[in-house]
C-alpha cells in the first residue's frame, strides 16, 4: 500500500498542475478554518495556507521550482487581480477626490518610515549593508521590493521572505492597532494598511470593507512607486551608490 502511494506520488509531482491544485486546496482550507474560527488574525488563510504548502513541500522533498511550475498560473493572475482594484476605487472617486492632500502627506509619511525603521532596526541589530538593502523595501509588492533589491546590491530571496512575512505581519495585526488607536474612518484604515502590508494587508482590508479595500488597494500602488522612485535616489544621493 505505501509503495503504491510513493508510486502515485512520483507520478503527481510530475504533473505541472500538481502545484495549482495544491495551492488552491491549502488556501480553500485555510480560508474554510479562518471562517471556523471566527476570523481570527492568528488564522490568517494566506500565513496557514504557505504555513501548509511549505511543510508538504518539505517532507515530501519537492523542489519548489517543480511546484512553481504548476502554481505559476496562480502567480500570473496577481496582475490582473491587481488592475481590478481600480474598479471598487473608482466608486470611491468623490471622496479621493477630497482627500488627495492628506492621502498623499500620509503615504510619504508611511513610505519614509517604513524604509527608515526598517534600516534602523537592522542597523541597531548589526545587519550587514546587504541585508539591510534586502530589508529597506519589505512594505512594498514583492516583485517591485525584489527588482530593487537586486538593483542596489540585497539579496531578492532574502526581500521575498521579508515582504511577505511584512505581509502577513500588517494582515494579522493591523485592524486590532488602528482599533486600538481609534482610527474609525475605513478610507484611513484601508490606506494604512495598504502602506504598511502591500497586498496581503489589501487582501484583509477588503474583509473589512469594499472602502477600505480600495483605498488599501491604491497605497499599495502608490507605495510601491513611491519607493521604487524615492528609494534608489535617496541611496545615491547619500553616496552609497559608488
Amino acid at each position: 500500500m505505501t509503495s503504491s502511494l510513493e508510486d502515485i506520488w512520483v507520478y503527481l509531482s510530475a504533473t505541472p498542475l500538481l502545484g495549482l491544485t495544491l495551492t488552491l486546496l491549502a488556501y480553500q482550507f485555510a480560508y474554510w478554518l479562518y471562517r471556523r474560527g471566527g476570523m481570527n488574525p492568528l488564522l490568517n488563510p494566506v500565513l496557514v495556507a504557505v504555513a501548509m504548502l511549505v511543510t508538504g513541500l518539505t517532507l515530501t522533498g519537492t523542489r519548489y521550482q517543480t511546484y512553481f511550475d504548476g502554481a505559476q498560473f496562480v502567480h500570473f493572475l496577481l496582475g490582473p487581480a491587481t488592475v481590478a482594484l481600480a474598479v471598487p476605487l473608482y466608486a470611491q472617486l468623490g471622496k479621493l477626490r477630497r482627500l488627495l492632500l492628506p492621502l498623499l502627506a500620509g503615504l510619504l509619511a508611511g513610505a519614509t518610515t517604513a524604509v527608515g525603521s526598517a534600516l534602523a532596526i537592522g542597523w541597531l541589530l548589526g545587519a550587514s549593508r546587504q541585508t539591510l538593502l534586502s530589508l529597506a523595501p519589505k512594505s512594498i509588492t514583492t516583485p517591485v521590493a525584489m527588482g530593487i533589491a537586486e538593483k542596489l546590491g540585497g539579496l531578492p530571496s532574502l526581500t521575498a521572505v521579508l515582504v511577505v512575512s511584512t505581509g502577513v505581519l500588517g494582515a494579522v495585526l493591523g485592524k486590532s492597532i488602528l482599533d486600538v488607536i481609534r482610527v474609525s474612518d475605513d478610507s484611513v484604515r484601508g490606506f494604512a494598511i495598504g502602506v504598511a502590508a502591500h497586498g496581503i494587508g489589501t487582501a484583509r482590508a477588503f474583509q473589512m470593507s469594499e472602502e477600505a479595500g480600495a483605498f488599501s488597494g491604491l497605497a499599495m500602488g502608490l507605495n510601491a512607486l513611491a519607493t521604487a522612485l524615492l528609494f534608489p535616489l535617496a541611496y545615491h544621493a547619500l553616496g552609497y551608490g559608488g
